[in-house]
């Protein structure tokens, strides 16, 4: 991956990347007939129907959802389309006078207080992303999140970190619930129920998908990483909404953490019985009553595409700036003259303190587009050099 973080604890964060594919709703278990089917297809073959005549459109059921206090919309985190459609929904519901709140997996529950801040004004965008360290913790493009963000902001209304810390849900990734320490297990929300066996069977599904994570220990590593996102988020949802029992909250998480109201609806409804509706996109399932109140089916949009330097870079670096660890093999800073082990300084006009001032300074360039990059190089004198690069982004 280019323009991104080399990762340490490669056991743990397989186990996390995988949960993070199951949520997102990128794995599809595959079906089979029942026995009987194969042997009297006749007697057991059913067809769903659907009229296209009668299909409605989001706006049809917008009048429905507003009677609900919780409405859970799924989304995969890369399909932009997705997140317009959670903006169509807030927009939708605002229209008819209900008192909003938004509460959204990609950011973390310790950052609150930054969020609280953007909403009000008294930071800015670039502010907010650098506190509530966006780039390393959630890294999909924040343009995909930003109108949602900016919908908050011009209208006031509240936006409520879901997730748990990462280094929490890594550490269980790596040695489980029970290796945890005094601190971290306050961490934990109040409860963890674990008594719903389709939710543990669709895991199990999941993870033998994947042989790379193979033996028992690590699937109920994998399953409680899980259990402890969905019950984390749920348990900050009810809280908030217990808090603020006249707002509608809608909670925008990836798909895996609502289909079937197994993670996060289940688990906050335990919590706080209250009216909801699931929405998740239909694309690439199978129609069925139990999987989502709705099924969507938006026109797929893409971004425009961002402009890249064409390196990957390192999280941690030993002096200033951000250290070029390798490039790709489109690059235009390698062809500008840029080699590993540079520090990358400044950006345009962008100081580089880390990773995520990269990924600000480049957020809204396009591809084509030059750019001056500052670097400082090591000689073997121990001093230091600072150059500058004139950087064709592809």
């Amino acid at each position: 991956m280019i323009d991104a973080i080399r990762h340490t604890r490669r056991a743990a964060r397989a186990v996390i990347l995988l949960v993070g594919a199951l949520a997102a709703g990128q794995i599809v278990a595959a079906g089979s007939l029942p026995p009987e089917a194969a042997s009297d297809p006749g007697a057991t073959f059913a067809t769903r129907v659907v009229e296209v005549a009668a299909l409605p459109q989001l706006t049809d059921i917008l009048a429905r959802l507003a009677e609900r206090q919780v409405i859970f919309v799924g989304e995969r985190h890369d399909r932009y389309e997705d997140h317009l459609v959670q903006l169509a929904i807030l927009q939708g519901l605002r229209a008819r006078g209900k008192d909003l709140a938004i509460g959204m997996e990609a950011f973390q529950q310790p950052y609150q207080a930054h969020l609280d801040d953007y909403v009000a004004g008294r930071i800015d965008e670039e502010t907010m992303l650098r506190r509530t360290q966006y780039f390393t913790r959630w890294r999909f493009d924040y343009r995909l999140y930003r109108p949602i963000l900016r919908f908050a902001r011009d209208h006031g209304v509240p936006i409520i970190a879901l997730n748990l810390e990462s280094e929490l849900t890594e550490k269980v990734g790596e040695v489980g619930i029970a290796g945890l320490d005094a601190a971290e297990r306050a961490r934990l929300p109040d409860s963890i129920a674990r008594d719903d066996g389709a939710y543990r069977e669709r895991l199990e599904a999941a993870f033998r998908a994947h042989p790379m994570l193979a033996d028992r220990k690590e699937f109920e590593h994998f399953l409680e990483v899980q259990l402890l996102w969905d019950e984390g988020m749920a348990a900050r949802a009810a809280e908030y909404l217990k808090g603020h029992p006249q707002k509608t909250l809608v909670v925008l998480a990836g798909a895996g953490h609502l289909e079937y109201g197994q993670g996060i609806p289940r688990r906050l409804l335990r919590r706080m019985p209250t009216t909801s509706a699931i929405l998740i996109d239909g694309r690439d399932r199978r129609l069925g009553g139990d999987v989502a109140d709705f099924l969507l089916y938006p026109d797929p949009v893409d971004l425009p595409k961002t402009g890249l330097l064409g390196v990957l870079l390192e999280d941690a670096s030993d002096g200033p700036g951000v250290q070029v660890q390798d490039f790709g093999d489109v690059s235009g800073a390698k062809d500008a003259g840029m080699r590993k082990k540079d520090r990358i300084v400044r950006v345009a006009d962008v100081a580089v303190h880390g990773y995520a001032d990269v990924r600000i300074a480049l957020i809204d360039r396009a591809a084509s587009e030059r750019v001056q990059v500052e670097v400082l190089r090591d000689r073997a004198n121990g001093l230091s050099e600072r150059l500058t690069f004139d950087v064709v982004l592809h």
